[in-house]
């Protein structure tokens, strides 16, 4: 029996990044969406755990691609995303500038995960953060956007509050 090939360190492939948006969907029993990306040349992360999302396109909103990429990868329309957060990359030492990665959270039941297509990538699954944290291959930007999630704070601070 042969092990299936990796291409997460292959190199063969020039890739280039662009901005791109993101799905942080959480379902109601507290567990993230993922996706297992296609373990093939020419993606990035081949064979990770990832969020569902992707590239916007030229003259594209970043909104208008979510809802885009959510249809294609998953066949559901949303209704409500929240921002979240949003990263930036600086590809200047390669000649490609700098470039975001816009993450959204999305609310949904988790009884609507069993009606969905997924239409990218080779499984989807729900996790919850500590599982797929610990336990499996993520893409790097999307696990650090699953930890900051997971660990904000729910009520405000006060800084140099002492109670005395």
């Amino acid at each position: 029996m042969s092990e299936q090939a990796d291409f997460f360190l292959s190199g063969d492939v020039n890739l280039t990044p662009s901005n791109a948006v993101v799905g942080l969907i959480v379902c109601d029993d507290g567990k993230y969406l993922m996706q297992l990306r296609s373990q093939r040349p020419g993606i990035f992360y081949p064979g990770h755990w990832g969020l569902f999302g992707g590239a916007v396109d030229p003259g594209e909103t970043a909104d208008a691609a979510l809802s885009r990429e959510l249809r294609e990868e998953l066949g559901i329309e949303i209704a409500d995303a929240e921002y979240f957060t949003e990263f930036s990359f600086d590809f200047g030492f390669c000649g490609q500038g700098r470039i975001w990665r816009r993450y959204y959270k999305i609310e949904i039941a988790s009884s609507s995960v069993e009606e969905m297509i997924l239409g990218e990538g080779s499984e989807l699954r729900t996790f919850h953060a500590r599982e797929s944290l610990i336990g499996h291959r993520i893409v790097p930007y999307d696990a650090f956007a699953i930890w900051l999630h997971a660990t904000q704070r729910k009520e405000p601070t006060t800084v140099g509050a002492t109670g005395d």
